[in-house]
């Protein structure tokens, strides 16, 4: 995430994103209100004032750096002797100042939510809503405070339990999609590996054993040694051809990943799109799928660049016509871009890859904005389907 936004699971990488964090988490601490109102208004002495202000100073200090924690790899026995001084500093500010200090136990019983696995938090936190009513019980006018703060202790505890799972497998999610991605790319690198092998092996397995039978014929006989050599060159040209073949295969575009691309592409863009569910291309030339799929990335990404538009329209029909069926592509967008004075150099190459396909393309402004029709040979494939 860029910018000042620090999302779940994240740590603060800059100082904006630092601020924000200890802003929202600061939020929360405007219930230590009651403690601060106690130590201006409680009619302590000077030393008890003095104290009260460097122990809720430590406390909040110590909360934060367990909250901050959330997400990393704890140490757990660190953890717990952190809960641990924060409890027992709870504890004796509460039976020295009074019950106003009732109040930290919530934040205890939330930071051992946020900074222990769920099989640790679930005993610390009721062990540290048990600590505070039990104390409410014993100090002045505490059990007023019991039902106030108790709810609050278990609820946000548990709560924070949650947060720390959701961070924990957000952190994992991201861990095993990088995997994922890098074994993609590792097996996407291997089959190419393998076609190549495929396809150049024989081929060139080939081309050495012919010239070694052209260099042992060369001195006794020439004719058979330059039919050998016009061999090679015949076996070398198939291979050639070969490889121009796959390396285009390997670029083709698909219709349905282009379909996927432009629905990304048209959200991060802010635009509202309507695209037809995923089609049935059984039967249609794969020259005919490739031009479709190059006309619908062009058009999305005129409608991204320099439409201006709000709304994105794509649909995707089998039409029946003299000359036999066709597929339709049309995407139409409520823009202000148009095409300008004439076709660009984009719809231009469009225009003659969907020629080389057998198609057409019509490109032009409406009322609303703009609209491109692609049209290709849809060999024998049945229906497609429309926008949904």
């Amino acid at each position: 995430m860029s910018g000042t936004g620090v999302g779940i699971g994240q740590r603060p990488e800059t100082r904006k994103q630092m601020m924000v964090k200890m802003l929202w988490t600061g939020i929360w601490l405007v219930y230590l209100s009651a403690p601060v109102s106690d130590l201006l208004h409680g009619g302590h002495g000077v030393a008890a004032v003095v104290l009260g202000w460097l122990g809720l100073a430590g406390f909040v200090a110590w909360y934060l750096a367990l909250l901050f924690r959330t997400g990393r790899r704890n140490a757990q026995e660190f953890v717990l002797a952190s809960l641990a001084v924060l409890s027992a500093e709870s504890a004796l500010l509460v039976l020295t100042l009074g019950r106003e200090w009732l109040v930290l136990f919530v934040y205890v019983s939330i930071a051992s939510g946020a900074a222990l696995p769920l099989r640790l938090a679930r005993w610390t936190v009721p062990a540290a809503s048990a600590l505070m009513a039990c104390l409410a019980l014993v100090v002045t006018e505490g059990t007023e405070y019991i039902g106030a703060l108790l709810i609050p202790a278990l609820l946000g505890g548990f709560a924070m339990t949650g947060v720390r799972e959701l961070v924990r497998t957000t952190i994992e999610l991201r861990e095993a999609r990088a995997r994922v991605a890098q074994l993609a790319a590792n097996e996407e690198r291997l089959r190419l590996a393998r076609d190549l092998h495929d396809l150049l092996g024989h081929s060139l397995s080939l081309i050495t054993l012919k010239s070694e039978l052209a260099g042992r014929m060369l001195p006794a006989h020439p004719d058979k040694a330059a039919q050998q050599v016009a061999d090679i060159e015949q076996v070398s040209r198939q291979a050639l051809v070969d490889v121009r073949e796959a390396v285009s295969g390997y670029r083709r575009p698909r219709l349905a990943a282009e379909l996927a691309g432009a629905q990304v592409a048209l959200a991060a863009a802010g635009v509202s799109a309507t695209l037809p569910a995923e089609p049935d291309l059984t039967g249609v030339p794969e020259e005919s799928e490739s031009a479709l799929a190059w006309a619908l990335r062009e058009a999305v990404t005129n409608v991204v660049r320099h439409s201006g538009a709000r709304g994105c329209t794509v649909e995707l029909l089998h039409r029946q016509t003299l000359d036999g069926p066709r597929l339709e592509l049309t995407v139409e967008d409520d823009g202000s871009g148009g095409s300008g004075d004439g076709p660009g150099n984009g719809l231009t190459g469009l225009t003659e890859r969907l020629e080389k396909a057998g198609g057409t393309l019509e490109a032009a402004g409406t009322r609303r904005g703009f609209r491109l029709v692609a049209r290709v040979p849809a060999g024998g494939a049945g229906d497609i389907g429309s926008a949904s």
